[in-house]
């Protein structure tokens, strides 16, 4: 059964984002919350851990996960940014947005599309944010449901009773409601909203 730890949404704990980062290094899965609502992660360069998110969430190895970076700067460590895809960035992020870009060679054979595209986030979330930072690679991000489920999930309590015996540890981070984040492919100069979600898109049209 996944450990369960409560950290604070707002400031959190840096003894506790420890913990988080100890689970990491060791190759576990952790669910937590973002901005957009409870997600599945670990270190994009545990490929073992990789391949076993790839089976919790039932996903064929063809499809890639997006992943979470802590700024725009570590973006530009994983992706090739332009000048219009980075000033458009720089005004929305953090946020509710998940980015489609051109991956750099330091991501992951695991983590790229046949057309060697990544999908990156930087969200509003503190816990996130800390852990990416004090941890130093970015984190595989998928959404904490599973297909067969129709309830949303809200809470740690639910993301227990789904991934429980399937993660090594759940951070409780209070209510997330559900709403998908807006996906923008950033490949060309004119940018293509992909999936409408959370975020507003006025700017990016």
């Amino acid at each position: 059964m996944a450990k369960h730890i409560e950290i604070n949404s707002d400031n959190p704990q840096p003894r506790l984002i420890g913990t988080v980062l100890d689970t990491l290094r060791k190759g576990g899965v952790v669910c937590y919350p973002t901005d957009t609502m409870y997600g599945i992660g670990c270190d994009i360069f545990n490929q073992k851990a990789v391949k076993r998110i790839h089976q919790i969430k039932n996903r064929p190895k063809h499809k890639p996960f997006s992943f979470m970076c802590s700024s725009l700067k570590n973006i530009s460590e994983y992706a090739h940014v332009g000048n219009a895809a980075y000033r458009l960035m720089r005004k929305h992020l953090p946020g509710p947005y998940t980015l489609v870009l051109p991956g750099s060679k330091l991501v992951p054979k695991i983590m790229l599309t046949k057309q060697k595209t990544v999908g990156i986030r930087v969200p509003e979330s503190p816990i996130c944010l800390a852990v990416i930072e004090a941890f130093g690679n970015p984190l595989l991000n998928t959404s904490a449901i599973r297909d067969d489920h129709d309830e949303p999930v809200i809470d740690a309590f639910d993301v227990e009773k789904l991934f429980g015996n399937d993660v090594d540890l759940i951070i409780d981070g209070g209510e997330v409601y559900p709403n998908p984040s807006t996906v923008i492919s950033l490949i060309s100069e004119q940018p293509e909203i992909l999936r409408e979600g959370k975020g507003d898109i006025t700017p990016f049209l």
